[in-house]
């Protein structure tokens, strides 16, 4: 079995930036603290590295690439030093909490000095910890394949909605407002509710229908913010800076699941949820929206609740509407499903990765 010792992070990997400020005209990634910030059209890094974020709230975030990229002056390369294994090392650092033992207070920074002297347990041996990289890669890799499944799926039914009710509308369909099928903003959580606790979920947790993470907090203690109730098959859209695309549909949420009042929550009482979804979030939408946001006279872009219940479309014949309810309908109890299956692996995977790293489970090679 392989070797276990005490290490300085500096003897395994070797940390480094950017030397220039990058074209930003182009297709190769740019890597800042909180992940891609645009795209350059040269590289400075090749082959596999590993990204960590050096400061602010991404401080210590840890990436793994294997193309060509650029790294901007707010993260750190980390290549592997002699026979190490990037993938491990790169497992190894999402491990290791770097943030915790960031310098700072108004803005918490990471330096390669500090980075360098940094003394954990390691294991020594590059079969094994390619070993240990290949058992927590083999559940990434199917937490990817399930996130690609469903991103086909959503994909499948904007191309259907897009011919339907866009390409093939008739002049004689009747023009609408969504107001006329949805209500916004229903329920909010009230001071005497005998939740303790809420799941909360904030705007910037939630992009493009994925969800990346809830808040468990105390309810006495959440922000203001936190107080949307939200029910099966609503759909969730960001009113500040729409065209970031802080929007969802959401499926089957616990009792305690709370979002933040920088949304508009829409339920969908008279037509299929996820027609409504595709109507408000298709590319066109989202630069309307946001071009109507961009009016407001709030200090941010923003949308009132009443921008969106006053969008226009044209209400398809109800077979029309009936077929697409279908094949929408078991899409999204397909992508639901996958969902399910990506949180068990996540949860499996983050179980491991920590016994992994400290030796408690051992793998064979």
């Amino acid at each position: 079995m392989g070797e276990w010792r005490e290490i300085k992070l500096g003897e395994v990997i070797k940390f480094g930036n950017g030397k220039k400020k990058p074209n930003t005209n182009g297709n190769i990634p740019i890597y800042g603290g909180n992940g891609i910030l645009g795209y350059s059209s040269e590289a400075n890094y090749h082959n596999e590295t590993i990204i960590v974020g050096r400061v602010g709230a991404y401080c210590g975030s840890v990436y793994y690439e294997n193309n060509p990229i650029w790294i901007s002056d707010n993260a750190l390369s980390a290549k592997p030093k002699n026979d190490n294994d990037t993938k491990f090392l790169y497992y190894f650092l999402k491990h290791a909490s770097l943030n915790q033992h960031a310098g700072g207070s108004s803005h918490p920074l990471v330096t390669q000095t500090l980075l360098n002297s940094l003394e954990y347990s390691f294991c020594t041996n590059p079969t094994e910890q390619k070993a240990i990289a290949e058992v927590l890669s083999s559940l990434d890799d199917k937490i990817d394949l399930l996130h690609h499944q469903n991103k086909t799926l959503e994909e499948l039914a904007q191309t259907l909605f897009k011919q339907w009710f866009i390409e093939e509308a008739k002049d004689e369909w009747e023009e609408v407002t969504l107001g006329d099928f949805v209500k916004t903003n229903v329920a909010t959580i009230k001071k005497d509710s005998s939740l303790k606790t809420i799941q909360y979920l904030d705007t910037s947790s939630l992009t493009e229908g994925k969800i990346d993470s809830f808040q468990q907090l105390d309810l006495s203690e959440a922000p203001s913010r936190a107080k949307r109730i939200v029910k099966h098959n609503d759909v969730l859209i960001s009113t500040v800076r729409p065209n970031q695309k802080h929007y969802g549909i959401i499926k089957n949420p616990t009792e305690d699941m709370i979002v933040s009042t920088g949304y508009c929550v829409v339920s969908c009482e008279k037509l299929n949820p996820h027609f409504i979804y595709i109507l408000l979030t298709t590319d066109d939408m989202t630069e309307y929206l946001h071009s109507i946001a961009e009016g407001s006279t709030s200090t941010y872009p923003s949308l009132k609740p009443s921008d969106i219940e006053a969008v226009e479309f044209l209400l398809p014949p109800e077979d029309k509407l009936k077929k697409f309810s279908d094949y929408a309908d078991n899409a999204w109890d397909k992508i639901d499903n996958n969902h399910i299956q990506i949180k068990t692996l996540e949860n499996m995977r983050d179980t491991l990765l920590p016994k992994l790293m400290r030796g408690e489970v051992r793998v064979t090679y």
